[in-house]
């Protein structure tokens, strides 16, 4: 059965594709600026969810020799790449287009034609943005969804460490909102005589695009440079070692993304001194367990025993 990622990345695939094909027709008859640019947008949509569909299997590949913790950043550098794409074709182009259409202006013809396929192009990617949400609060994990029931499209995105959730949200509502501007442009184009509303709604949704491309660019570079774990796993995380009573003291937590699912936790920890080599092998055995059952995204736990330190007044550290 395909998960969340898969399903969100695919139902993009589908209506980006439908939606690229009938805007380059109407784009074809009408001579629409805009409607180029829209349709210039779906097409580079449909590329970028061919290229995560490419990261999810790469990210998929089990651990060898060079790659000992997996292959789980596969997926967000395709991410990048498909945040360059955008910038670079979608939203560069779609400026492009735009200016030189206001350097030459011309009224907008089949109106209804544009306006019905804008409609058409409405629903499916309206469709495609309620797959898309709907993966991304069922891929949400038990922490998250036990702290904050439910989020919006723009929480969603921020909190999300899956590029194929996020990508695909963030590209979805982008859509939703360019067809508003390819509409405000045919119609005072066609219908109020204002020749360059075509050219301004491209040059905005290209304007969109970029925005798209660096709100993406940004949150897959910090992924990319090892982001730690979102601060309700890391609260839970030291949930379970607080209410251990064999734990003194909680000296450090590490945390990093190996991957969408695949979180790696190192934790420093000051056990009681009475605790007998068995008896911390056992701790750290069952403390492993209780964290992975907490947040089924951990995977990989190391524990190290050591003593909590404090800085004093002239900058040397003691132990507690």
């Amino acid at each position: 059965m395909a998960d969340g990622s898969t399903i969100s990345v695919v139902g993009a695939l589908v209506g980006n594709l439908a939606v690229a094909g009938i805007k380059f027709v109407a784009y074809l008859l009408s001579g629409s600026s805009a409607m180029l640019t829209e349709a210039i947008h779906s097409l580079v949509d449909t590329l970028n969810q061919v290229l995560l569909l490419f990261g999810l299997r790469q990210s998929r590949k089990p651990p060898d020799d060079n790659h000992p913790f997996g292959h789980g950043m596969e997926l967000y550098f395709w991410t990048f790449v498909v945040a360059l794409m955008i910038f670079a074709i979608g939203g560069a182009l779609g400026i492009y287009e735009g200016l030189h259409k206001f350097a030459h202006p011309a009224r907008v013809t089949h109106v209804w034609l544009n306006l019905g396929v804008i409609a058409v192009s409405a629903v499916i990617e309206t469709l495609s943005l309620y797959v898309s949400l709907k993966a991304a609060r069922d891929s949400r994990s038990p922490v998250l969804r036990r702290i904050v029931p439910s989020l919006n499209v723009w929480d969603l995105m921020r909190q999300s460490k899956d590029p194929s959730i996020y990508e695909t949200l963030a590209e979805n509502a982008a859509a939703v909102l360019g067809l508003v501007f390819a509409t405000l442009g045919v119609i005072g184009s066609a219908w109020l005589g204002w020749t360059h509303a075509d050219a301004i709604a491209s040059i905005a949704i290209g304007m969109l695009l970029v925005a798209v491309a660096v709100f993406l660019a940004k949150e897959t570079r910090s992924l990319l440079t090892g982001e730690t774990a979102s601060p309700p796993v890391l609260a839970e995380i030291r949930r379970v070692f607080d209410g251990d009573d064999r734990i003194q003291a909680v000296c450090e937590i590490q945390s990093m993304h190996l991957g969408p699912q695949d979180i790696l936790v190192a934790a420093t920890l000051d056990f009681r001194d009475d605790l007998t080599a068995p008896e911390l092998e056992k701790a750290a055995d069952e403390l492993t367990g209780e964290l992975k059952k907490a947040e089924p995204r951990i995977t990989r736990v190391f524990i190290r025993p050591g003593e909590a330190v404090y800085s004093t007044a002239d900058g040397s550290r003691k132990g507690l």
